[in-house]
């Protein structure tokens, strides 16, 4: 069917969404979801409008209209797709079939190209999460990831690497331990993510020091000056798939890709020794050491499979890591620690997790021990060629970064000591100040686990760009306690009373 383009001036975050007249649609056999292949090029999903599109008319998103290169008026021709073999892949999965590699290949393949809609990549979401993953199904996974993106071309003999599975607000830990790495002499391509529900991504603090959209030609050149990078890896289209996987994952609250996701970016810079880092204990995403451990067994495992060497470092989970959050202030104390003003366990996180890096590189046998002399003595000047050359000021200050100008310091209603920190409240009152997206936003922590704490001190402060969102903020610490102070142990087994709770700090 010859269609008339009328552009759209809106993007459809990053999916090929084209709207028909709905009695065209019907002409042709096709209802709202179904796809459609445009000139011979371009997969799309249909929706479908009985007013607001003409008949003989379609309207395309920012997305196809960049694509194909549309103007208004010009036509296109569409038509139906049969039913993708994916589709029946996916209901074998859900039928709890393990899938062969060719068949993962193929879903990989659609994802990618777009030929599946939301409603069937939740579906193969959730079978994935109901039916798991077998060891072979992973490494299938992995695979096609690869295949079907870009891949570094960084000839070195040894490639290092780090992946943390997150779940800890405030790990600003590869801002330091990239530096600490390229200044012994071992390669790290590091790239990164954008934070999408967390309070910051790796890519959005170090974007306040230095540009982190650059392409596989810059990256390459980057590394090959100055042994490492920090850039973001959605610029760089490597493994595809899985930033649209977690577009999915994220609203359903499900990570059953947790391992293909990982892995499919450290293949897809060759890495060769990789250190992940496994956050576990109360409020992070894994619970108990049990847990850590049979995940670390199978990262090693499947890393062996993969021909690359990989160490787990559990590190303690049930507090964020040094004293802040947002983009704008971890920068502003990643790059102070860095100055030698450290935040002691922020240092002591970077210097065991880039120890590991080094023993397992045989760079040393007390890794920690050189990560930390490397951390004092060398690092700072690593980071700042390493700013410089990706096109950021290599004589950035902490002063020189901007914090909201909005904001609330919370006091503590009695003395005692700090019993509890709750990631996720943290994390939440940092979203409702505006992270990500405001990074001037976030929170200073005053006070952390087993401190002690005075009559009205401190706790923390919260700052925000736009007043309304540090009013939003005050206005959701009514329902949280996301620091709990108490004097006396004994007396706190008695923790919450409904319907009225105890409120253990003052706002001013």
């Amino acid at each position: 069917m010859r269609l008339k383009v009328r552009p759209l001036d809106l993007d459809a975050a990053g999916k090929t969404i084209i709207i028909l007249n709905e009695l065209d649609a019907l002409e042709l056999g096709l209802h709202p979801l179904d796809r459609v292949c445009i000139n011979d090029e371009l997969t799309a999903i249909i929706n479908t409008s009985s007013k607001f599109v003409k008949r003989r008319e379609a309207i395309v998103y920012e997305e196809i209209r960049e694509i194909l290169d549309l103007k208004d008026n010009q036509e296109i021709d569409i038509k139906p797709i049969m039913t993708f073999k994916s589709k029946e892949h996916i209901r074998n999965k859900i039928d709890g079939r393990e899938l062969e590699e060719e068949e993962l290949k193929e879903i990989v393949g659609d994802v990618v190209e777009r030929n599946l809609n939301d409603l069937e990549l939740a579906a193969f979401i959730t079978a994935l999460y109901i039916r798991g993953l077998s060891k072979k199904e992973i490494e299938g996974l992995i695979k096609a990831m690869t295949e079907t993106g870009n891949r570094l071309d960084i000839k070195r003999d040894i490639i290092a690497d780090k992946h943390s599975i997150g779940g800890v607000p405030g790990d600003k830990t590869t801002m330091l331990l990239v530096p600490v790495i390229a200044s012994s002499g071992l390669t790290i391509p590091k790239t990164s993510s954008r934070a999408i529900t967390s309070p910051a991504g790796t890519a959005d603090r170090v974007e306040i020091l230095t540009n982190v959209e650059l392409e596989k030609e810059e990256i390459e050149k980057v590394v090959e000056k100055t042994n490492g990078c920090m850039v973001w890896g959605g610029a760089l289209d490597l493994a595809p798939a899985d930033d649209l996987f977690i577009q999915i994952e994220h609203p359903l609250h499900l990570d059953p890709m947790l391992m293909p996701s990982i892995l499919s970016k450290k293949k897809a810079v060759n890495a060769t020794h990789v250190v992940i880092d496994i956050p576990a204990g109360v409020g992070a995403k894994i619970q108990t050491f049990s847990e850590a451990k049979k995940l670390a067994d199978d990262f090693i495992s499947i890393g062996k499979d993969l021909d690359m060497i990989i160490e787990c470092g559990v590190t303690f989970g049930e507090q964020p890591i040094g004293h802040t959050i947002g983009p704008a202030l971890e920068a502003r104390e990643a790059l102070n620690t860095i100055m030698g003003n450290f935040s002691y366990d922020l240092v002591d996180k970077v210097t065991s997790l880039a120890g590991i890096l080094l023993e397992i590189t045989k760079k040393s046998d007390n890794g920690k021990d050189l990560a930390f002399k490397l951390l004092k003595n060398k690092s700072e000047d690593k980071l700042r060629e390493i700013i410089e050359e990706q096109g950021g000021d290599p004589k950035i200050t902490p002063g020189d970064i901007e914090i909201g100008g909005k904001t609330l310091t919370i006091h503590s209603k009695r003395h005692g000591k700090v019993i509890r920190v709750s990631n996720a409240q943290l994390a939440k009152l940092a979203n409702t100040l505006g992270c990500p997206k405001d990074k001037k936003a976030g929170i200073i922590i005053h006070k952390k686990l087993g401190e002690t704490v005075k009559e009205n001190d401190r706790l923390l402060t919260l700052y925000a760009e736009k007043n309304y969102k540090l009013e939003a903020a005050e206005k959701k610490l009514e329902d949280m306690e996301p620091i709990v102070v108490v004097d006396n142990l004994e007396k706190y087994m008695l923790t919450k009373k409904f319907p009225e709770e105890k409120v253990l700090f003052l706002r001013t």
